[in-house]
């Protein structure tokens, strides 16, 4: 299929944007902004101010909403432009958190593991069975593409510690050392990996009694670091890898999201597991207040399409828990 769309100078973008109902009240500013941000970065911002109508497939006869090329009445490009900075800053506070989450888990891990055997994570028998006997299509087991992740890790990394133990000892890293190697994402894969005894310690020494549920934690804060990494939109994004809640109903703030999908397929609920591990992780941490203080600033909107903190995923009564 071939593209018909024709590149467009930045003011011929602006036009197109005045053309569809959107109010500019500062020329110059507008198009400093497309011209650091971008069109299609800040078309993420605008699109929920944009109409939209129902329409029915003459095939199936389904119902879907399809984007109109007009904004709802008193649209102002400034809407978009300070949502945009707004989710800037929330994946900036998301980020802090993170780095704490996975910095510790990175000495969790080694100290729970390493203690047992020094190169644990390559220890087969430290490890559980499923991961050593399936074999995945290009014939390798999980355990043999996790020593080949490993050692791509490594190799790729640049730091002066990897550099020196490398000199010493060679390629074969002890687990407390190749940790610092790792990733969210390598983290999140070795916890799968793990006996389930080893999988229940950490998971309860977070406060969650089922290691399946921690597991999905891990990987959804996985996924929110890919996003805020490659600054992608978070605010209202429908969350790709959810977070499971089984079993959590004794962690009293869950209670404000199980059973209601339509917060758990929302950002704020890893917002809140991130609060969650940050405090065990830092008892006397201000990040939460930090983020609640944030989510407290969320831009007035000219526009009569008005946009809020719900729009997160954030359940009634939030601040009563926060």
């Amino acid at each position: 299929m071939a593209y018909s769309r024709p590149w467009k100078s930045f003011p011929e973008q602006l036009e197109l944007l005045k053309s569809r109902g959107m109010v500019v009240t500062d020329e110059a500013a507008a198009l400093d902004y497309l011209q650091r941000v971008g069109y299609y970065r800040l078309s993420a911002y605008w699109y929920p101010f944009r109409t939209f109508e129902v329409v029915q497939d003459s095939k199936t006869e389904k119902l879907s909403t399809r984007a109109m090329d007009e904004f709802h009445p008193g649209t102002q490009l400034v809407d978009a432009v300070r949502l945009y900075l707004f989710d800037k800053q929330l994946r900036l506070h998301a980020m802090d958190a993170l780095e704490r989450i996975e910095v510790a888990l990175r000495v969790d891990i080694a100290h729970l593991m390493g203690e047992r055997s020094v190169f644990a994570h390559l220890d087969q028998s430290q490890l559980h069975p499923s991961f050593i006997r399936k074999k995945l299509r290009n014939g390798q087991t999980r355990f043999e593409q996790w020593q080949d992740k490993c050692l791509n890790l490594q190799r790729r990394s640049k730091e002066d510690f990897v550099k020196h133990y490398r000199a010493k000892h060679g390629e074969s890293f002890p687990i407390w050392v190749a940790v610092e190697t790792w990733d969210f994402g390598a983290v999140s894969q070795f916890f799968s990996m793990m006996k389930v005894k080893d999988q229940l310690a950490l998971s309860n020494h977070y406060g969650v009694n089922d290691w399946n549920t921690f597991q999905t934690w891990l990987r959804s804060l996985n996924y929110l670091r890919n996003l805020c990494a490659h600054h992608s939109r978070l605010w209202n994004r429908n969350v790709a890898d959810q977070p499971s809640l089984a079993g959590t109903d004794t962690i009293a703030w869950c209670r404000s999201f199980i059973g209601k999908e339509d917060l758990i397929a929302k950002p704020f609920l890893l917002l809140a597991i991130c609060r969650h591990m940050v405090k065990i992780i830092c008892p006397d941490t201000k990040w939460h207040t930090r983020l609640a203080d944030h989510m407290l600033s969320f831009p007035a909107q000219h526009s009569s399409r008005r946009l809020s903190v719900m729009d997160m995923g954030v359940p009634e009564g939030w601040d009563s828990w926060w």
